[in-house]
């Protein structure tokens, strides 16, 4: 087994009680709810985000059964996050399987996302923690506030690193965040370890998103979606803005123009991904999660060597390694 299977192997337990516990709270009673529902948590994802959740409330010394359903929140309010982006970009396909609006029409996902979200609400109030509950509120607004950064940035052109980094600060790595401070508040802790444990988290959100955002340029089965998908919905991602802004490339000012087009067809994204490989766009993104990676970690020796404190060295190493 790979060490990130090791670990989803050690938390197995606590995740099957996740997992009923969403299923359970996520039963409505109303026969096509329940049939779309059904259909979705039919395809469960890695669940990284709760099972940091679990892990930061571990490394802080509890486990009860308040982190449960903590992390059952902002799983429920994470996918409904993927299931109104979906909506938002008309996505027909996220990892490789079929998104509730391109199976069941908009109008429908729409109201499962907002069944997600009141879900998302209940469970966090489960908990009895006013600072949990807070947390999935500021978490709902980062969300978005992320998705109307990325929309506004791709109809003005903002092609800079600053305007980037906010948006995947908002959309990705706010996730992360979360989860590290509803670990913490579930074990009461709220002192320096709390902010450091943050700091932490958000530059695994970062990693986690510019290596997604590098996914984007090379062709995968194991990624599920087509390369330049990101282009074509108008997002311009690290590697590209890089090479647009930094290179003296000599086709730069004839992909800045490309760049700013409303519609691409398939012979532009291949001009700006063969680009941004070209100028060192690629290269440019990997070192920036080398540097990343190395601050994450640096954080992560200051918590000790605990089991949990390895488990989560061993998370952020499989983000930066993995294929899909």
């Amino acid at each position: 087994m790979t060490p990130f299977q090791d670990i989803r192997h050690r938390l197995m337990p606590r995740l099957d009680r996740l997992n009923d516990l969403i299923a359970a709270e996520l039963r409505s009673g109303n026969t096509l709810m329940d049939k779309v529902i059904d259909g979705y948590l039919a395809r469960r994802g890695k669940q990284l985000r709760p099972m940091l959740v679990m892990l930061t409330a571990e490394m802080m010394g509890h486990d009860g059964e308040n982190v449960i359903d903590a992390a059952a929140s902002v799983e429920i309010l994470h996918n409904a996050s993927l299931i109104h982006d979906d909506v938002v970009d008309d996505s027909d396909r996220r990892h490789g399987q079929p998104t509730i609006n391109a199976v069941w029409a908009n109008h429908i996902a729409v109201l499962v996302g907002d069944f997600f979200v009141s879900t998302s609400l209940r469970l966090a109030l489960r908990t009895g923690d006013m600072r949990v509950i807070g947390v999935i509120g500021n978490l709902g607004c980062l969300l978005s506030l992320g998705e109307m950064d990325q929309i506004y940035n791709a109809r003005e052109h903002m092609f800079t690193e600053e305007a980037y980094f906010e948006v995947i600060s908002h959309k990705t790595a706010s996730l992360f965040e979360a989860c590290v401070e509803m670990g913490c508040y579930c074990a009461d802790v709220d002192d320096d370890r709390l902010d450091r444990i943050r700091r932490f988290a958000r530059l695994l959100g970062l990693c986690f998103q510019i290596k997604d955002d590098i996914f984007d340029y090379y062709d995968s089965a194991k990624i599920g979606k087509p390369t330049g998908n990101d282009l074509r919905e108008g997002k311009v991602t690290l590697p590209l803005i890089h090479a647009l802004n930094s290179s003296c490339h000599p086709r730069r000012e004839e992909m800045l123009a490309l760049s700013a087009k409303e519609v691409m067809d398939d012979a532009d994204i291949d001009s700006l991904i063969t680009f941004a490989k070209e100028a060192g766009g690629i290269a440019y993104a990997e070192d920036t999660l080398s540097r990343l990676h190395a601050e994450a970690v640096e954080i992560l020796d200051s918590f000790g060597q605990s089991g949990a404190a390895r488990d989560l060295r061993s998370l952020i190493d499989y983000v930066i390694a993995r294929e899909s």
